[in-house]
């Protein structure tokens, strides 16, 4: 069963071995009808939208694997699935360029005030340069990074081509070198907020860094910084945002990810707060692009794919997270 559209590649090659279950629509399936769909397969293919718990699992009794075709798993319960002897694999690496290129490409979209500019040339007002649109440029202002794992480390690679002073912060540190080479200083998150001009979140969704950035972080921000978010929309309070950049504290917001997407969350908002929606020249909003490349997700599906198969073949699947007993 796949839960999502996938390219053609991904089921024709899932066909050479096993029957395949495709949602050949572009829109979510309801739990429901995955459930009804998953309930005799013998593996499932799963993305950002879908919930797998512990009660979507006993009524899958057939399950050998769960493969999400992503990287980030708060949405998945993978103690249930070792419990009951199935496979969680994720793809791991994929994402990672695509996403840190999405977070450059949101902050200097949003410091240049590329969409004001658009929307500003759509009128059919501009007749020439005139002093206007100012925003803040990259080279010789600071950026903190705050989560220094594979994206982290991606944006930062990208970002020390702007002649930039930047931070991390981290609870493991990068190696000398590695800092040395995009001239990194690691300091501790209060610090890096005070002293960053611009905020770029890079960190797993867990209930350490659930809404790390509120309101009394926020209130540790540069006034006038701006803040960017790629990996979950509940690591930030999108109230606590809008109020700030109501308030001209924060100088302006990008984001990928929202926190209604963060359906694990019982108490998870059912829209994106009106707020900051109505902010438009100091926000710049996109639908989860970070891995919407097309290539790309034809190969995160492939990968999930292959971790199929490998379960299938009683093999433990590349992208496992999880331990169970494979026969010799």
């Amino acid at each position: 069963m796949i839960t999502h559209w996938v390219h053609d590649e991904v089921i024709s090659f899932l066909e050479q071995s096993c029957e395949v279950v495709p949602n050949e629509s572009r829109q979510s399936l309801s739990g429901a009808e995955i459930l009804r769909r998953t309930r005799e397969a013998d593996g499932v293919m799963v993305f950002m939208p879908d919930i797998i718990d512990d009660d979507f699992l006993s009524a899958c009794p057939h399950l050998k694997i769960v493969s999400a075709a992503f990287k980030g798993y708060d949405n998945v319960d993978v103690e249930s699935c070792t419990r009951r002897g199935i496979w969680f694999t994720i793809v791991p690496d994929l994402l990672t360029i695509p996403t840190a290129e999405l977070a450059v490409g949101l902050l200097l979209g949003l410091t240049r005030r590329m969409l004001d500019g658009d929307r500003f040339v759509r009128t059919g007002c501009f007749t020439g340069w005139r002093p206007e649109l100012y925003g803040s440029g990259l080279a010789g202002r600071c950026a903190g990074i705050v989560g220094m794992g594979a994206v982290g480390q991606a944006i930062a690679k990208r970002l020390s081509g702007f002649e930039m002073a930047l931070l991390y912060t981290d609870s493991v540190g990068l190696s000398e070198d590695r800092e040395k080479m995009w001239g990194l200083s690691r300091l501790p998150l209060d610090d890096l907020l005070a002293r960053s001009d611009y905020v770029l979140l890079s960190v797993p969704l867990t209930p350490d860094t659930f809404h790390l950035i509120d309101e009394n972080g926020l209130s540790k921000m540069k006034p006038g910084s701006f803040l960017v978010n790629v990996c979950r929309g509940s690591v930030v309070n999108e109230e606590s945002v809008a109020a700030a950049v109501a308030s001209g504290h924060l100088a302006g917001y990008a984001a990928d990810v929202f926190e209604l997407e963060d359906r694990a969350r019982r108490d998870r908002p059912s829209v994106i707060s009106a707020s900051l929606l109505r902010k438009t020249s100091a926000t710049f909003l996109t639908p989860h692009l970070g891995s919407a490349v097309d290539y790309v997700r034809r190969e995160i599906s492939l990968e999930a794919a292959r971790n199929i198969l490998q379960a299938f073949q009683g093999l433990r699947p590349q992208g496992a997270i999880n331990q169970l007993q494979v026969e010799v």
